[in-house]
């Protein structure tokens, strides 16, 4: 539905050429969630502009749908945009507009009759749970609200595709689940694809299918989301997996580690459950199978997409022969272990 290919994106900055995106390319499906992560600055909203052609890439190709949208003249540009709703971080409603007419603003370009702005407007006003509140103007709603309101606007043409640009990032965590559940509720009903920045793995864990990890401009890892939080291969992405879970190492551990072991030096180890492996008593299995016994410093326990994933930092005390041979029959089960390195007893 969405294809990036090779795309690259430059700007002139104080003489100086800052380059926002390098040799992009991603592919995102019918009816995917397709979410973007990333540190501010790594190039996200340049990447969700070119989408549109809000931002037209230096070079690559943007198709959607099948149509090249780089090699449209600007007229048959505005009709695919039609085809493309876009919510934002900070709302952006019309303060003299009330919610009917904010969401009807995007039906009144497209000079669709009053009577269907008045049928769509109030399908959109039931769906996004604002009946009653069509009198409204912004001032008087509540964030959660106007991010409901934007949703509602930029549904209202019946895109196929739906861009999030940190729609989440302004709202208490309890009003993000709600936006969240709303955004997959919207992709159920209506058929949508929805590609979605952000730089909250909290709003990657809960709500998209497939996951990419941008970093000044370049995808560091790309894949689907459960296989990322299990498996995370690339130095940013486990830093951001691994602050989701709470899991680091406490500062005292990190001044003693060591990357190689001397005569007695205990091994930490990061293991990450998932599925049905997340109900198996793995450090009861070390000690009964290897002898090797563990004091665990820190875990956490998540859910993505349903699945349950776990996740613990833990010192193993053994034997250094029967300890390694426990991490592979650890690893023997389809859990992912690593060594981050040593400690003296």
């Amino acid at each position: 539905m969405i294809n990036l290919q090779h795309v690259s994106k430059s700007y002139q900055i104080q003489k100086e050429q800052f380059a926002a995106l390098k040799d992009v390319s991603l592919s995102v499906e019918k009816g995917q969630i397709f979410g973007v992560i990333g540190r501010s600055g790594a190039g996200k909203s340049t990447l969700i502009r070119t989408v549109n052609l809000l931002e037209r890439p230096d070079v690559g190709i943007v198709s959607v749908d099948g149509v090249d949208l780089t090699a449209l003249p600007e007229q048959e540009l505005i009709q695919q945009r039609r085809q493309m709703g876009m919510i934002f971080q900070q709302f952006n409603l019309l303060s003299t507009r009330n919610v009917f007419d904010n969401i009807a603003l995007p039906l009144e370009v497209a000079k669709t009759s009053k009577q269907m702005i008045k049928k769509r407007v109030s399908e959109l006003l039931d769906f996004t749970g604002l009946g009653g509140k069509q009198h409204a103007f912004p001032h008087e709603l509540s964030g959660g609200q106007k991010q409901r309101v934007a949703i509602a606007r930029a549904l209202a043409n019946q895109p196929k595709i739906l861009l999030s640009d940190e729609a989440t990032s302004a709202l208490d965590p309890e009003t993000t689940d709600v936006i969240l559940g709303l955004l997959k509720a919207a992709r159920d009903e209506f058929g949508l694809t929805i590609l979605l920045i952000t730089h909250e793995m909290d709003v990657i864990r809960k709500i998209c299918d497939q996951t990419c990890v941008l970093n000044q401009g370049e995808i560091v890892e790309q894949g689907e989301t459960l296989n990322l939080f299990t498996r995370p291969q690339n130095e940013i992405t486990k830093n951001f997996v691994y602050s989701n879970f709470h899991i680091d190492l406490p500062s005292s551990f990190k001044e003693r580690l060591k990357p190689k072991p001397d005569e007695g030096d205990i091994p930490l180890a990061r293991f990450t459950f998932s599925g049905a492996n997340t109900e198996e008593p793995v450090l009861i299995e070390l000690f009964k199978k290897f002898k090797v016994t563990s004091n665990i410093l820190q875990a956490n326990f998540h859910a993505v997409h349903g699945a349950p994933i776990g996740m613990c930092m833990c010192e193993l005390f053994g034997e250094h022969s029967a300890v390694m041979q426990g991490i592979e029959f650890v690893r023997s089960q389809d859990i992912d272990v690593e060594v981050l390195g040593y400690v003296q007893q």
